[in-house]
């Protein structure tokens, strides 16, 4: 085997997280030696993911982009797995469920606020300025605002094979500038909210000023015995996204089996959403350790909640910088008018709906919960995560948990969503038929979030 410079397959990995590690080395210094960087509260992981698109797009550096989509679609699986692996507190697994089914309900219904608002502006540029507008293309603000670049590039691409030209590139283009919502706008919002006396810092997460069982629990295994206590963690993840992927791949092979049109909707949500699968299963061994341990099988308690937040929070930083990095500026080109109506009206009427909704849901944490949400409801999961660290450094709120709960309800609320993503470009009727139709759906969301979801889950 060639060990040299020559042998770029060997070398890749290295040179490519050399570069992220690079980055955020030097945009931690800079974050520290400027005042201006740091009262921005612009996290280290988004600006180092901004300065390697700068050195992607000024030639300097070379990126791989597939392996940076790799590191942004895998880091979200085991961030979530780590942080689900925690042992969590009584109250925290008390309520887990019922806050859930209410956040499920609070991002669907987001989805909705944005497909009624794209289609209203899509139809009515259809009417006006732009007669040749695909007026379905309105649905693809809440597949690249609501669910990330992997649902925008399906649907956009399923559009443009039924005459949306560019649908591809439309769609993925607002993930990308979706993306910059959550990161830019979101910091924005966090810098304003702190100035009006709204918002405070939590510094004391990130000092050293804690007792021993914080990093170690009661009745754990030992810091290092023929194992050390750090890989131990490192292969629960692991196991638990290895058995993640099983789970999808047999679920996945079983739906093709089944029906073929039914796999090439479904089949790729579920790969979208694995780190839901994952976040499952590790729920599912952490409450199978436990009860091994109450019936005395096993003595020790394997998790560590410490380590496994450090881990959750290097998996979610070196995801956010692969993330930036690969956004493709090219996806942005052509259609002009709609595509800045959408964005721009899209973030407004999304942060409006979730500062509505999130003082019924989240009353105790406020918040963490409208800037989680927003993260996740113009970027994804990770950038959801990447605000929600900036007012709640140690994630003691509910509110990450409830980004992973809610996704899982909000796969069941959202069914009637891909209904109406497939009936919308049938025709221009048929698109005002889903126009009417996402508004009752959305009514009906609103009733659960303020009237079933408060009476029945308490």
């Amino acid at each position: 085997m060639d060990y040299s410079a020559a042998n770029h397959q060997l070398w890749n990995v290295i040179i490519q997280l050399g570069y992220i590690a690079g980055v955020v080395l030097l945009t931690n210094y800079l974050r520290q030696r400027f005042q201006l960087i740091r009262s921005s509260m612009l996290p280290v992981a988004v600006l180092g993911g901004f300065l390697l698109l700068a050195l992607k797009y000024t030639g300097l550096i070379h990126l791989d982009q597939e392996f940076m989509e790799t590191l942004t679609y895998h880091g979200i699986a085991l961030g979530f797995i780590a942080m689900s692996l925690r042992v969590p507190k009584p109250r925290e697994e008390s309520s887990e469920h019922k806050i859930g089914f209410r956040s499920g309900a609070v991002i669907v219904s987001t989805y909705m606020v944005q497909g009624v608002t794209g289609l209203i502006i899509t139809i009515s540029l259809a009417y006006t300025l732009r007669p040749d507008m695909f007026q379905a293309a309105g649905l693809l603000l809440p597949m690249g605002y609501g669910q990330g670049p992997g649902q925008a590039n399906n649907i956009g691409a399923t559009y443009q094979s039924l005459g949306f030209k560019g649908g591809h590139s439309f769609g993925l283009a607002i993930a990308a500038v979706g993306y910059l919502v959550a990161c830019i706008v979101g910091v924005i919002i966090l810098n304003v909210l702190r100035k009006n006396g709204k918002l405070s810092v939590d510094t004391a997460a990130s000092s050293d000023h804690y007792d021993a069982e914080f990093f170690n629990g009661k009745d754990e295994i030992p810091i290092s015995e023929s194992v050390d206590k750090m890989s131990v963690q490192l292969a629960m993840i692991i196991l638990v996204y290895f058995a993640t992927y099983l789970a999808t791949y047999g679920i996945t092979s079983g739906i093709a089996a089944l029906s073929e049109g039914l796999a090439d909707t479904v089949n790729t949500l579920l790969w979208g959403f694995n780190f839901i699968i994952g976040s499952a299963l590790a729920i599912l061994l952490r409450v199978i350790l436990e009860k091994l341990r109450r019936a005395g099988r096993i003595k020790r308690q394997y998790q560590n909640n410490y380590l496994l937040n450090r881990l959750s929070g290097a998996f979610f930083d070196i995801m956010i910088v692969a993330g930036i990095a690969s956004i493709n500026v090219e996806d942005i080109r052509g259609l002009v008018l709609p595509f800045i109506l959408l964005t721009v009206i899209g973030g407004i009427v999304t942060w409006l709906h979730l500062s509505f909704v999130c003082k019924a849901v989240y009353p105790d944490y406020y918040y963490e919960g409208l800037i989680s949400m927003f993260g996740m409801l113009t970027g994804t999961i990770s950038s959801g995560v990447l605000l929600l660290r900036e007012v709640d450094p140690a994630l003691d709120t509910p509110a990450a948990n409830n980004l992973i709960t809610g996704s899982s309800f909000g796969i069941l609320l959202g069914a009637p969503v891909l209904i109406l993503v497939g009936l919308a470009p049938k025709s221009p009727s048929m698109c005002l038929v889903t126009l009417a139709l996402a508004i009752i759906y959305l009514v009906i969301l609103d009733v659960i979030i303020f009237r079933v979801g408060r009476d029945k889950l308490k």
